[in-house]
């Protein structure tokens, strides 16, 4: 009869049959602690970077608001006003993109 092995992140799989048998991997074996605590590392650095991206959509968001309600109050400078809350709403949609 034919073994199959699946290999998954944690466990090996084996099919015998009808039989299904796992048998776990020891993830902290020697040399895969590195990995480990680099990859958890990394992974709480890109959640940071996620949370910065974030804060910046939404500031780059609240100053393009702000900027639209002074174009309206300061119609002397309505021009640059109506410049500057494009470019927050355009590095609002960048910011977003970047944590997408």
């Amino acid at each position: 009869s034919e073994e199959k092995q699946h290999q998954h992140l944690f466990h090996h799989h084996k099919e015998d049959g009808d039989e299904q048998v796992i048998e776990s991997t020891d993830v902290y074996a020697a040399g895969n602690v590195d990995e480990y605590e680099k990859a958890k590392k990394e992974e709480k650095h890109h959640k940071h970077m996620e949370h910065l991206g974030e804060m910046g959509t939404v500031a780059a968001g609240a100053f393009a608001l702000h900027e639209k309600h002074a174009d309206k109050k300061d119609p002397e400078h309505a021009h640059r006003h109506k410049i500057e809350e494009e470019v927050a709403a355009a590095a609002a949609v960048g910011a977003g993109g970047y944590v997408f």
